[in-house]
């Protein structure tokens, strides 16, 4: 049993069913990290794991129901399948059900080779640079701290409809703290990646002891409303989250800020001031994700009945209007709606601008350059009003220059808002998301200028 590949897995469950559907996934993942703090490597390791995952579909006469188990390694087949029909038969009708998924989506990968992998060796080129960092940062009298990670995960998707699905996720990600040595000043800089091949360690230490000399001179302000810069890091953990509530149900059912006042949605609404268009594409490069639905457990975003759907490229807001919502199957044919999948990654840009983050700080007579939020959390739906914190570097920019670093405040703003008053932004670059990029790391953004940015309180973090 433990020499069964993970094509095999997905065959034998299949053959073994005994009800009206199923869908069986396998997930094959490796990944290597390092780790470093005070200067110097702490730990690096490899690890390798298998998913099995397999949806049961019985048709009890009273509707379709689905059951879901998951088990870990290699386990007994027969047992795991009939735990997953035991499972429909006991959940009763599902409210998302509809026929399997029987069309083939575009750009599902090789089904009979090898899962992809990755090993210690993807910190090749990466690994002497951080080592010439750690030297640099010694000198200044500054500390280092951080990680980098990246994992490889392979996904074969099987169903009773006769889709043979397969798709290689590489994920990648780093994190670059710098301290001074009383630990009073920290700032951040980080990066996704698929491979490390596009990272440099000496760009992101330069990035990290530009902020530390930034942060020598301390300046005090008080809470209130500040033109403020959000990078593409801060501005990414917004738009995530302005994202996953981005529901077609939830808005039809007035129970979100997409709902229009006195019934349906505010697709075609005007949200942005700017031509400002939020997309997802699975095949936007350097940003690849799954191009069809892989789906555990249903939810108001997804079903398990939609595993094996296409993901193609959607414009969420196009040109500053609302234009699409997350849609799975049975909510289109309960309201006559096109079905719209989520994707695994999310891009703003202003097609229209060319203006670097540098050149905006430039432009700037007086306001803020954040560096990150964190602990970000919902306030209100109907408004999408979030709070959260500042971190790792707040700087005051006076006449086009940075003249020093001020308190971490308390921030209460709704990215939906945020849209509507944003004056200005960069051309998008790649960046990884602070808060939110244990989940979500396919990010690119651009730099944002909003006039009036509610720092509600003045915190005491770091």
């Amino acid at each position: 049993m433990t020499q069964l590949s993970a094509q095999e897995i997905v065959e034998r469950a299949l053959a073994a069913s005994t009800v009206d559907g199923q869908i069986t996934y396998v997930v094959e993942s490796s990944e290597a990290n390092l780790r470093w703090a005070n200067n110097s490597l702490t730990t690096n390791g490899a690890m390798r794991s298998r998913q099995v995952v397999v949806i049961s579909v019985v048709d009890g006469g009273a509707g379709m129901a689905a059951g879901t188990v998951t088990r870990t390694g290699t386990p007994d087949i027969a047992a795991l399948v009939t735990a997953s029909e035991q499972a429909a038969r006991d959940a009763g009708p599902a409210e998302d059900a509809v026929p399997l998924v029987g069309e083939k989506p575009p750009g599902s990968g090789d089904w009979d080779t090898e899962p992809a992998e990755t090993s210690i060796e993807v910190f090749g080129d990466f690994a002497p640079g951080l080592g010439q960092a750690f030297g640099e940062a010694r000198d200044r009298g500054d500390l280092l701290f951080g990680f980098a990670e990246h994992c490889m995960s392979t996904t074969y998707m099987g169903t009773s409809t006769g889709l043979r699905l397969r798709h290689d996720q590489p994920t990648g990600r780093v994190e670059l703290n710098g301290k001074s040595a009383d630990f009073g000043r920290s700032v951040w800089s980080g990066l996704g990646t698929r491979d490390f091949r596009d990272v440099s360690v000496a760009d992101l230490a330069a990035d990290v002891a530009r902020k530390m000399a930034w942060s020598q001179r301390k300046i005090e302000l008080p809470a209130g409303r500040y033109e403020t810069l959000l990078p593409p890091s801060a501005a990414s953990d917004l738009m995530i989250n302005l994202y996953w509530t981005m529901l077609a149900r939830e808005a039809d059912e007035g129970r979100s800020v997409f709902a229009k006042p006195g019934g349906g949605n505010r697709i075609g609404e005007r949200l942005a001031a700017l031509p400002l268009t939020l997309r997802s594409d699975p095949f936007a490069s350097g940003l690849e994700a799954a191009p069809f639905q892989i789906v555990q457990a249903s939810s108001e975003a997804a079903s398990v009945f939609d595993n094996g759907m296409a993901t193609p490229a959607v414009n969420w807001i196009e040109d500053g209007v609302l234009a699409n919502l997350i849609r799975p199957r049975a909510w289109a044919l309960k309201t006559t709606a096109p079905a719209t999948a989520a994707v695994d990654n999310l891009i703003l840009e202003d097609r229209t601008v060319t203006t670097s983050g540098e050149e905006m700080v430039a432009a700037t007579e007086r306001g803020l350059l954040l560096t990150t939020l964190w602990y970000i959390r919902e306030v209100d739906p109907q408004t999408l009003l979030l709070t959260g914190l500042t971190r790792d570097g707040v700087f005051l920019v006076e006449n086009g220059e940075v003249t020093g670093a001020v308190n971490n405040f308390r921030f209460n703003e709704s990215p939906v808002d945020l849209l509507a008053r944003t004056v200005q932004a960069s051309r998008t670059e790649r960046t990884l998301p602070r808060e939110w990029n244990d989940w979500f790391t396919r990010a690119a953004m651009p730099m944002l200028r909003v006039p009036d940015f509610n720092m509600s309180s003045v915190s005491p973090a770091s």
